[in-house]
């Protein structure tokens, strides 16, 4: 279900403390700059098992990725947090998680990781996600409360937050 919002126009944007791409970059990035400067006991064994795990992690991620931004699309909302939110978007992929295009990111980072067997991607992914939780989902759902109340609430009570 989409829900058109003519009389919400204009209530600004999200306030994310960083755009989520940018976010996992950094992470991706600084997790490869730790692994030649600091090298952590690779622990994930080169085996045919941990291509298998990667590469399926990453396809994944990106087809729940790539189905939520269809979604956005199709309900002529953007995507990026950082312009105003036109639809309410709750069917589709939707309709299971309320925040599949992060979902779809963080198995596609998990499968990197795997794939290149790095501790310290492993690592950061824990700092990654309290980021993604409180600095960007948090600050989306209080602005998405704010700009579709009780729709917003409802779609929130019925849809987990991320699986």
């Amino acid at each position: 279900m989409a829900m058109d919002t003519a009389e919400h126009q204009g209530n600004g944007a999200a306030n994310a403390i960083v755009r989520p791409p940018l976010l996992f970059l950094t992470a991706l990035l600084l997790g490869f700059v730790l692994d030649h400067l600091l090298p952590l006991p690779v622990l994930i064994p080169r085996t045919d098992p941990h291509r298998i795990v990667a590469g399926l992690l990453i396809l994944i991620g990106v087809a729940v990725f790539v189905a939520a931004i269809r979604n956005f699309v199709s309900a002529a909302t953007p995507v990026q947090g950082t312009k105003p939110t036109r639809t309410l978007v709750t069917t589709g992929i939707h309709g299971w998680s309320r925040n599949p295009i992060y979902v779809g990111m963080f198995l596609i980072y998990a499968g990197i990781a795997i794939a290149v067997r790095s501790p310290w991607l492993l690592i950061l992914t824990l700092p990654l996600f309290v980021t993604m939780r409180y600095g960007v989902v948090a600050r989306e759902e209080a602005y998405l409360e704010q700009r579709f109340g009780e729709a917003y609430r409802a779609y929130k009570a019925h849809v987990r937050r991320w699986l």
